[in-house]
């Protein structure tokens, strides 16, 4: 029967990322109103606390389904594939965190705040997270290879392409020109504003222990990710 490849993990995984899309930039545009009724800090507890719930059992049930459906090709057979699909995992993760260089804030030990950022990658893309999630996904839809992997990545890069249009929304409400002038020395596209002359690359802003840190955050991930997957397949889900 035709069709016959959309398994129910399908619609589960549709939902799962506009649940996860709901809570993650619905509190991320709620921002400055919760920050004035409970404070910063415990409107960061919330936030990460809801958000980290959500995108576990994301995590989980992706890991738990990732091939269902139809198998649209198989190339992890092929010489070099592997490899690349590791080496651009790891370029992912140096443009999906640059988070990590306010972990305080994140734990909301410092007062968290909202920051105009225009150095390090962010000379390279004004939103590293976008292009981060974009390389991610492109690697392992081409390690998997099925339906179900192929949903998941157009899901995560409607979403992060959504909070490119909302970030640079909630930055210009907030910084007004400081952000227009920003957003005119920078670009969505990576390293389009440098190739223009509109920006210029410090080598030296990226020697920072943060990238030392998200390096070793792939060497763990490498060395646990059979692990993670093992403990995941114990999930009923």
């Amino acid at each position: 029967m035709p069709f016959t490849w959309f398994t129910p993990s399908h619609l589960v995984m549709l939902g799962l990322l506009l649940s996860f899309a709901i809570v993650h930039s619905g509190l991320a545009a709620l921002r400055p109103w919760g920050e004035t009724q409970i404070g910063p800090r415990l409107y960061r507890i919330v936030f990460a606390l809801m958000s980290l719930t959500v995108a576990v059992v994301l995590i989980i049930y992706f890991f738990n389904h990732r091939y269902d459906g139809l198998q649209l090709w198989q190339v992890q057979g092929v010489a070099g594939i592997k490899t690349t699909v590791w080496v651009l995992s790891a370029i992912s993760f140096l443009f999906l965190y640059p988070a990590t260089f306010n972990l305080l804030e994140i734990a909301a030990i410092q007062k968290p705040a909202v920051h105009l950022y225009e150095t390090g990658i962010i000379r390279v893309t004004r939103h590293p997270q976008m292009v981060g999630q974009v390389i991610w996904c492109l690697a392992h839809t081409l390690w998997i290879g099925s339906s179900f992997m192929v949903l998941t990545s157009i899901g995560l890069i409607l979403h992060h392409l959504f909070g490119v249009w909302h970030g640079d929304r909630r930055l210009l409400a907030r910084y007004g020109e400081a952000f227009e002038a920003a957003k005119a020395r920078t670009s969505v596209i990576p390293f389009l504003a440098i190739v223009q002359g509109r920006q210029s690359l410090n080598l030296q802003e990226f020697l920072r222990p943060a990238y030392l840190g998200v390096a070793g955050f792939v060497l763990l991930f490498w060395w646990a990710h059979p692990i993670l997957i093992r403990a995941t397949g114990s999930v009923g889900w």
